[in-house]
């Protein structure tokens, strides 16, 4: 195709100003880049070459030469003579040599067109460069065109193709979607179909012939493939045909655990005859009957575990077909063990000679012996069984009942309390061990069990989900199955339930400890009903204040405070008493007392303790007051002092009281126990009568004092004890006041008011001075009497904490006192006593008593 030639337009009426070269240059900026492009473009345009093909034809294009020139050239070229002519002549040069003039016109004229000729040579050249150049670009043109047509049809066919390729695509994507939900139907038929085949290969399985088959590698194996069939087609009952398979398949779990119970049984049969066949010989060391006897059951143990445990775990899941089994094996174990360790068991208790031994060393020895006998045979059977703790226990308790039926009646006939207390602290300490060790860790960390073994030496069977499918039980077993070392597959760890980790020995030891805290019980309670209820004092046992006095001198003559430990006297509350140091001047009811409390409070129940404790406390109170009355006949004859040998006692009974907890003081042990709070009670009881009056709180100096709390269970025997001390403390000070006071009362007493008719000067005088005397007397006689009497209450009650009860009972003694002052200085106003000399004032009288009583 042609290039068509382009028409010019034809000239427009009004042309538009042309832009100059600046203007051009200021309106169109070129950048730096432009710039040498521009430049790049100008020079090879300059320098632009022809197509190779007409590059020769130019080159051969030339200027020809003149005539004279030429053969100037010719006559040079050769300047030897002789040369001979050239043999192709050029065509301007004449054939003949020119002789006459019309040759040399026609020659002439033949130059001068020459000449003509070669001066437009280049313009021609150029003008058929150019028609070629013309040539070659209308044929790259229709090239092209023909180019961009096939480029066009060739887009059409691909967009035809396209359309094809995305039809076909979806048609095949369909077919693989298609065939990939067949694969799927046929992998969830294939797949629920293996439930209903394995029926068929369980069966084979289980009509093996030969005792062998339950030690197969590959029975549990099966046996854990029926499980999950059956949970499978519990699960899918609507399946056609389901109901029947399920049923074969309960019928070959029942079948498998029934060869592994005879298996389980016919072996204990086996090995029981055998061992008890080297028994039989009288010579065998008790190294080899312990070999004989857990040795070669931790053997079979390796091998018959692992089906028990598949046992154990069916008859968790279906109880009502399998349980039966299982307890059957568990009756078949026991039976042996008891047949083959019985014999040894009663050997070992008469070795202990029952009848003759005492009572806490057989209690002792036996109770250890069967500790160390339950523990193996606690861990024996932890190799074996999962389950049936209580059938263990049950069968430890046949054996414990060797040493009981000869221990039981000797604890039940023992007279002695403090036997049966180390009875009970023997019995309470293995108990304690028992609560402080982890037989179960303890056994693992020697030597792991059969069953943990079994499932901890194939990893893979962990890693399988709670129920798992049948396909991925085959997948995990395939390894096991390949494995001929591994004679037992596990199954998931997960599914397992381990109850037994320990064994708790207090369970089998409680009978015993019940037995001997009974006896204890009633045995204390004689104590208290013959030895504090029905006490009857002997003369030296009332030899109060000699008892005192010979203490206080002993121990001043040892320059040391003696610690005297009462009988039994333990680690407990009761052993921290403040006056247990002087334990030697107690009245012997309140030394029993606190003897058998202290025996009983770590092996009897807390509460019956404290209904014994009150039993105890009120009883001793009761003789503590009888005692009281008693001492002045039969002692030093002072009525004080059976107030306040009655005091004494009451306030010990009180701190025996809290250390016991008895007023809710909490009390641990190895904790202090704060008896403080009895002195405070103490001032609380004489204040709530109205004993301090209005002193306590202001001149007496007692200052405000905290009531004891009370427990309602106690409420009783606590206010008779607080009643008892109240009444001992208000008696005694009274009697004292009494004493002191008696000429101001008879005073008070006989002195009336006169009317003021008949008052004569004479009677007035004389009521004056008889009163002036009374009243020097009792300033004289005042001081030695109360520091009498304080240090009488010194004597008794000798403590620091003995030394605030001391300012309690004073200050309500100056209070006492006070009162009947005042009374006889109000009697003596009456007659008249106005210029009674030495009257002290309210104020006055506090002071003076505070400072005789320093």
């Amino acid at each position: 195709m042609r290039r068509t030639q382009t028409p010019i337009a034809a000239p427009s009426p009004q042309l538009k100003p042309a832009l100059t070269l600046d203007q051009w240059e200021s309106k169109a900026p070129l950048s730096q880049s432009q710039t040498k492009n521009v430049n790049a473009v100008k020079n090879a345009c300059e320098s632009r070459r022809l197509p190779a093909k007409f590059s020769a034809e130019a080159e051969e294009i030339s200027r020809p030469s003149t005539p004279v020139n030429k053969q100037l050239a010719l006559n040079t070229a050769s300047p030897r003579p002789g040369t001979p002519p050239l043999k192709n002549p050029h065509p301007l040069h004449p054939s003949q040599p020119i002789t006459t003039p019309q040759l040399f016109h026609d020659w002439f004229a033949l130059i001068d067109k020459s000449i003509s000729h070669s001066q437009e040579a280049h313009f021609r050249a150029h003008l058929a460069s150019v028609s070629s150049h013309l040539n070659t670009c209308d044929s790259l043109l229709e090239q092209v065109q023909a180019i961009d047509d096939d480029v066009l049809n060739m887009t059409e066919d691909w967009k035809g193709v396209e359309e094809g390729g995305q039809s076909l695509q979806g048609a095949c994507e369909r077919m693989l979607e298609e065939r990939d939900r067949l694969i799927q139907v046929t992998d969830a038929l294939e797949e629920r179909l293996e439930y209903f085949q394995e029926l068929e290969i369980a069966t084979r399985m289980l009509n093996y012939p030969g005792d062998s088959l339950v030690l197969q590698t590959d029975f549990l194996l099966m046996v854990e493939r029926v499980d999950v069939c059956i949970e499978f087609l519990q699960a899918h009952r609507e399946y056609k045909d389901s109901q029947v398979y399920l049923l074969r398949f309960h019928q070959c779990m029942t079948r498998a655990m029934t060869l592994i119970k005879i298996h389980f049984v016919g072996a204990l049969k086996a090995l029981q005859s055998e061992i008890q066949k080297r028994l039989s010989d009288k010579s065998i060391s008790s190294t080899t009957v312990n070999l004989l006897l857990y040795s070669k059951f931790q053997t079979a143990s390796n091998q018959l575990a692992p089906l028990l445990l598949e046992l154990e775990r069916r008859a968790l899941a279906h109880p009502d077909d399998l349980q039966s089994l299982l307890t059957e094996c568990h009756t078949a174990y026991f039976t042996c063990r008891k047949a083959l360790v019985s014999g040894r068991l009663a050997e070992e208790i008469k070795g202990l000679d029952p009848a003759r031994s005492e009572v806490v060393e057989l209690t002792q020895a036996g109770c250890s012996y069967l500790k160390q006998l339950c523990v193996d045979e606690f861990s024996l059977y932890r190799r074996f069984f999962d389950s049936g703790e209580d059938k263990l226990y049950r069968y430890l308790e046949t054996l414990c009942d060797y040493l009981y039926d000869d221990l039981r009646p000797r604890i039940l006939h023992e007279p002695k309390l403090t036997v049966l207390c180390q009875v009970c602290t023997v019995i309470q300490a293995l108990m304690i061990l028992d609560v402080s060790t982890d037989y179960g860790d303890e056994y693992d960390e020697v030597e792991p069990s059969p069953s943990q073994t079994y499932r901890s030496r194939y990893s893979r069977m962990d890693s399988l989900p709670i129920t798992p499918s049948l396909r991925e039980l085959k997948e995990a077993q395939t390894p096991l199955l390949e494995a001929p070392h591994q004679t037992q597959p596990p199954p998931p760890t997960s599914r397992y339930n381990l109850n037994l980790r320990h064994l708790h020995i207090a369970n089998l030891l409680e009978s015993v400890l019940q037995d001997a805290q009974t006896r204890l019980f009633f045995k204390a309670q004689a104590v208290i009903q013959s030895e504090i209820r029905y006490y009857a004092p002997k003369d030296v046992d009332l030899d109060y204040p000699g008892k005192l006095k010979a203490f206080r001198d002993s121990r001043t003559a040892n320059n040391l405070n003696v610690i005297e430990k009462g009988e039994g006297a333990g680690l407990g509350p009761l052993s921290r008493l403040p006056s247990l140091s002087k334990q030697s001047t107690w009245y012997p009811t309140l030394q029993k007392t606190h003897w058998v409390l202290s025996q009983l409070q770590d092996f009897v129940k807390p509460t019956i303790f404290e209904d014994m404790a009150h039993e105890a406390i009120s009883l001793c109170r009761e003789s503590l007051i009888s005692a009281a009355e008693l001492l002045p006949a039969k002692g030093s004859g002072d009525v004080a002092d059976g107030g306040l040998f009655l005091i004494r006692h009451l306030l010990i009974l009180k701190e025996l009281t809290s250390a016991l907890g008895l007023e809710t003081i909490t009390v641990q042990r190895g904790r202090a126990v704060d008896f403080s709070i009895v002195t405070d009670t103490l001032g609380s009881l004489l204040s709530s009568n109205g004993i301090l009056g209005g002193y306590g709180g202001t001149a007496g100096g007692g200052g405000a004092f905290r009531a004891p709390k009370v427990v309602e269970n106690a409420a009783d025997a606590k206010l008779d004890l607080d009643a008892a001390l109240k009444k001992a403390c208000d008696d005694t000070i009274s009697h004292f006041v009494s004493s002191v006071t008696s000429s101001l009362r008879q005073v008070i007493s006989t002195t009336t008011p006169l009317p003021p008719s008949k008052s004569t000067t004479a009677t007035a005088s004389t009521a004056l001075a008889k009163a002036q005397q009374v009243h020097s007397e009792f300033m004289a006689s005042l001081p030695a009497e109360i520091k009498t009497w304080i240090e009488k209450l010194k004597l008794y009650l000798d403590s620091e904490d003995d030394a605030r009860t001391i300012g309690v009972l004073v200050s309500v003694m100056h209070g006492r006192i006070v009162d009947v002052y005042e009374e006889f200085k109000t009697a003596c106003d009456v007659t008249g006593g106005a210029g009674l000399e030495g009257v002290l004032s309210n104020s006055e009288i506090w002071g003076w008593l505070r400072k005789v009583s320093e």
